[in-house]
């Protein structure tokens, strides 16, 4: 396997003013910054309940209460965190390219609070509620919310505005990234397994138009031969490396 610093330099090259960049990133990327896991740790007061337990249209519909206050501990955690170098670094990236897009499963919101101008949050945000009557969709960034939260329009129940288990994915967002992933010249996968679908799927999207995909992760993915060039190491490292190689 050829040294991390040839695949950096290799990579860097590529990287021109007509460049177009396409980056799927996941929880990898944000680790630095100390988001949490999707359950906390040992000492949470939700470490006994389980994701497919409160993250599912099924247990909203049964106790909105207690999704919602999962949900508003996860917001007030993610509140006090950062982006990192790892974030800062593909904010650097639209200055050397000619575009950058962030097809994103996370649902934190820090490449945008990095600067990032161009993001597809492909699995919704946590910033997003969305309301179970009129369907309306706004922005709403209170830590604490006021729990059950309600419209401001119609006064309905609001939902958090993410992609629970046995949901699909929003048709415009799932073509947008496609478009993206189909339109770059170089794929970054940064921090992701490559086994959640149909998010995982986009690197083979752009492999198959001819885009050169690099792997930024701990540990090789799922992605298998899609995969050109394998980065080691956390992204809040590697990533700023990237643009400093020679």
């Amino acid at each position: 396997m050829p040294h991390a610093e040839s695949v950096l330099a290799q990579l860097r090259a590529r990287l021109t003013a007509t460049t177009r960049v396409a980056v799927l990133s996941g929880a990898g990327i944000s680790a630095a910054s100390g988001v949490p896991t999707f359950r906390g740790g040992p000492d949470s007061l939700w470490e006994q309940e389980r994701p497919q337990d409160l993250a599912t249209p099924e247990a909203f519909h049964r106790d909105p209460d207690k999704v919602w206050r999962w949900y508003d501990w996860r917001r007030g955690l993610v509140a006090a965190c950062r982006p990192n170098p790892g974030h800062a670094a593909l904010v650097s990236l639209e200055a050397l390219t000619a575009d950058v897009t962030i097809l994103t499963q996370n649902v934190d919101g820090l490449h945008q609070r990095a600067g990032s101008r161009r993001v597809i949050e492909y699995h919704g945000s946590l910033w997003t509620v969305r309301c179970t009557a009129c369907g309306r969709e706004a922005r709403d960034e209170r830590v604490p919310l006021p729990l059950p939260p309600r419209c401001g329009a119609c006064g309905g129940l609001l939902r958090p505005g993410v992609v629970w288990f046995g949901e699909p994915i929003d048709p415009q967002v799932r073509r947008e990234a496609a478009d993206a992933a189909a339109g770059c010249d170089v794929f970054l996968v940064v921090g992701t397994s490559g086994v959640v679908h149909p998010a995982a799927g986009l690197a083979g999207i752009a492999k198959q138009a001819g885009a050169r995909v690099a792997e930024f992760n701990l540990e090789p993915g799922g992605l298998g031969g899609w995969v050109d060039d394998f980065v080691p190491g956390g992204a809040e490292t590697t990533l700023p490396q990237l643009l400093s190689a020679r």
